[in-house]
């Protein structure tokens, strides 16, 4: 098989289910985003942490995939003639939030409680968890306008949320794991 097909040469491509549309759209710019995200996970599953986190990364890293197939199946594209599902894969649920939810819960129980804003850095990995969870912020902001133009699955928009929370509990937890003091964001006097 071969990777280049040459049908995006004039800047188009297909969305799920055969419509094409220009590669700078709304919902090529969101689900593109998660595909940005999801390879920063891969940065930060790929670095010296435990074994259980990255087992958690890998996780998201499907539940991402699955993710951006929703964003790449328009809603008047997700059932067929028939009725059946177009899109015949496991969903983001409700239940994968809770996942998250509980793993962030889990998490936090292990910290110290946080006692001003921290600022990103301290360790390469624990700034890769930032820079993750800043795109994940501007992948839910692009899903957020795709929701409000042609209307998305809700519950993407959940767990991109929630997703952005636990990178930032990440961050914190590998700060610990690596012995890296969190630096405080502390405003200078005037």
């Amino acid at each position: 098989m071969k990777i280049y097909t040459k049908t995006g040469d004039k800047g188009t491509t297909a969305l799920f289910g055969g419509t094409r549309v220009s590669k700078n759209h709304l919902r090529i710019e969101s689900y593109g985003t998660v595909d940005e995200l999801n390879s920063y996970i891969g940065l930060i599953k790929d670095q010296a942490i435990d074994n259980q986190t990255k087992h958690i990364l890998v996780k998201i890293q499907n539940d991402l995939f699955t993710l951006g197939s929703m964003l790449a199946t328009p809603s008047e594209k997700e059932t067929l003639k028939n009725g059946k599902e177009r899109l015949n894969i496991p969903k983001i649920t409700n239940e994968s939030v809770t996942y998250l939810e509980n793993t962030i819960d889990e998490i936090n129980s292990t910290l110290p409680q946080m006692t001003h804003f921290i600022l990103p850095g301290g360790h390469t990995t624990v700034s890769y968890c930032h820079i993750a969870r800043c795109v994940c912020r501007r992948a839910e902001r692009l899903s957020v306008s795709l929701h409000q133009q042609e209307g998305i699955n809700p519950i993407i928009l959940t767990y991109l949320n929630r997703l952005s929370d636990f990178l930032f509990m990440l961050a914190r937890k590998l700060s610990h794991y690596l012995s890296v003091q969190e630096i405080k964001w502390i405003p200078e006097k005037l």
